[in-house]
């Protein structure tokens, strides 16, 4: 692949079914990014496997070996910032982050939530939606800020709820459609086509060009 290419740092806490997600998009050449590095928090989490079964270096960073949070988010930035990321992918990262973390890589962190924000944010969203009784559920892709699932909307997918749907049949249906949108969402970054305007995410029509442009025009 190519050296211009959108280097991709992943951060990940379980079993990755969106980082595979967005390995299969890099492989099949719908995503042109490269994932520079996964993260994890957890030693045991799969998606430290996923990655290095397709050759890509994995680290378990814990938390525990450090006195702070920041800290700890320190050295996972260093080990971001070695590798050259231009963006921060969160797929199932269980920690919040710092705003020490957010203002170090402002606007170059996206996460995927299952809900469509802004409502049910926080964990377990697709069983907030359940409870509530909506009958559209979904899933958002938006940036990063310093509030939990509540940065710039990216892209959004609409997913019925159905009769007889529980917390785990929901979220299998709602995940289907994670794995379409994040890596579409991750290719936009990388064509430079998102800009940011207060709380809207206005995507260009044209690509500019690929990640050879050093900024993509996100003004925030």
């Amino acid at each position: 692949m190519g050296s211009n290419r959108l280097k991709l740092g992943v951060l990940v806490s379980g079993r990755g079914s969106n980082l595979q997600a967005i390995i299969d998009a890099i492989e099949r050449g719908d995503l042109e990014a490269i994932i520079a590095l996964v993260v994890s928090d957890k030693k045991e989490a799969f998606a430290l496997e996923r990655a290095r079964k397709h050759g890509i270096e994995a680290l378990f960073i814990d938390p525990k070996a450090y006195e702070s949070r920041e800290e700890h988010e320190r050295a996972v930035g260093d080990e971001l910032e070695k590798r050259g990321v231009g963006l921060i992918c969160l797929a199932g990262y269980m920690r919040i982050l710092s705003e020490y973390f957010v203002n170090r890589f402002r606007w170059r962190i996206i996460n995927i939530h299952p809900a469509l924000l802004p409502s049910f944010p926080g964990l377990h969203g697709q069983k907030q939606a359940l409870d509530y009784g909506v009958k559209i559920s979904g899933c958002t892709v938006h940036f990063v800020d310093e509030k939990t699932d509540h940065g710039p909307i990216i892209i959004q997918a609409a997913v019925p709820v159905l009769e007889g749907d529980d917390e785990d049949t929901l979220a299998a249906r709602i995940l289907e459609y994670e794995h379409k949108i994040y890596p579409r969402a991750i290719q936009l970054f990388a064509q430079g086509r998102l800009e940011i305007e207060g709380r809207r995410v206005k995507v260009k029509r044209a690509p500019i060009h690929t990640w050879a442009v050093a900024n993509p025009p996100l003004e925030g």
